[in-house]
């Protein structure tokens, strides 16, 4: 695979610093039940990192220390970390919003049929991958069958309550594009995804939230293959809204591997680009207990033209 992180180095990428921190969002590792072109994680089902329950332990009190309000877990599939559950009941214990990023087909696993039910007692938001709402292009990025498995797993949320106006029950989808472009409208696209989805399935979800590709690991590595790196990152340059970068997710987030290493984001934390901090050349969540990140400086790279080129993007989806 080739590396992107000597292509992004030399940058012009405006100097953004941290707000109060709202977020942690976590990446319990690596092992996944597919294999996606556009991972920015390169997770698959023969990786093998996953954080322990040490590890775990420290970001549930880092979680109560820090003041944030959101536990935010990725992976890889989040879900088939040993640790997942334990997450979920002591991070709501606590009063803190959580999310998975549910890539829909983990609902099928071996052990997980009461995954969905788990998600919905607890009042869990899902956040599912669904890269488009048609079986050819889904299936092309994702994997032969992963669309048919995506939408069952969909309605499967449905029926449990997610989705549906007042239940409380959040489930939001995942646009990415298919290759070098940026997404459309966000709110032209949610529309189009309703009524498609609706009228084949009769599936309801809350919001579709739409997210650059970044031009780093799988997918930075086949831009490289094909040859389209330079000209993608000149569509992200050329792209540049300066009004997005008051709204860039990294003001109020913060990324930790499943080691509990820090970083200002997950695209970040695969670049392997810790988070600044004074004293520290790769800080620990030990370091941060009794610390405040607020007005710390953010490490940047060209990769973060993805975040605020066009509508702008986030693990929230456009900014503007």
């Amino acid at each position: 695979m080739h590396a992107t992180l000597p292509l992004l180095a030399a940058t012009d990428f405006p100097p953004i610093r941290r707000r109060a921190l709202e977020t942690l969002q976590v990446n319990l590792g690596y092992v996944c039940n597919q294999t996606c072109l556009h991972c920015h994680v390169n997770a698959g089902p023969k990786r093998t990192e996953a954080m322990d329950a040490t590890t775990a332990a420290l970001v549930l009190r880092y979680l109560g220390a820090s003041g944030a309000t959101a536990l935010d877990l990725t992976g890889g599939a989040p879900e088939l970390n040993a640790n997942f559950r334990t997450m979920v009941r002591e991070a709501r214990a606590l009063g803190a919003r959580v999310i998975d990023r549910c890539n829909l087909t983990v609902l099928f696993e071996p052990g997980q049929a009461d995954l969905g039910a788990f998600l919905a007692g607890h009042g869990v938001q899902v956040v599912a991958s669904l890269p488009c709402y048609t079986a050819e292009l889904v299936d092309r990025q994702r994997g032969a069958g992963v669309y048919d498995k995506s939408i069952e797993g969909i309605r499967a949320l449905n029926a449990l309550g997610y989705g549906q106006a007042g239940t409380g029950l959040a489930l939001d989808l995942m646009f990415n594009p298919q290759g070098a472009s940026l997404p459309p409208p966000q709110g032209q696209l949610e529309a189009d995804y309703k009524r498609i989805l609706g009228e084949r399935f009769g599936i309801v979800f809350n919001r579709l939230l739409t997210l650059v590709n970044m031009p780093i690991q799988r997918f930075g590595s086949t831009l490289v293959s094909k040859g389209q790196f330079n000209a993608y990152m000149q569509l992200l340059r050329q792209a540049h809204r300066e009004d997005n970068l008051d709204a860039v997710m990294c003001r109020s987030m913060v990324s930790i591997d499943w080691r509990g290493y820090l970083y200002d984001c997950d695209f970040n934390q695969m670049l392997g680009l810790p988070l600044a901090l004074q004293g520290r050349s790769r800080p620990h969540l030990q370091d941060v207990l009794r610390r405040d990140l607020e007005g710390n400086a953010i490490v940047v790279r060209d990769h973060c033209f993805g975040c605020t080129a066009g509508q702008g993007s986030s693990c929230g989806g456009a900014l503007a």
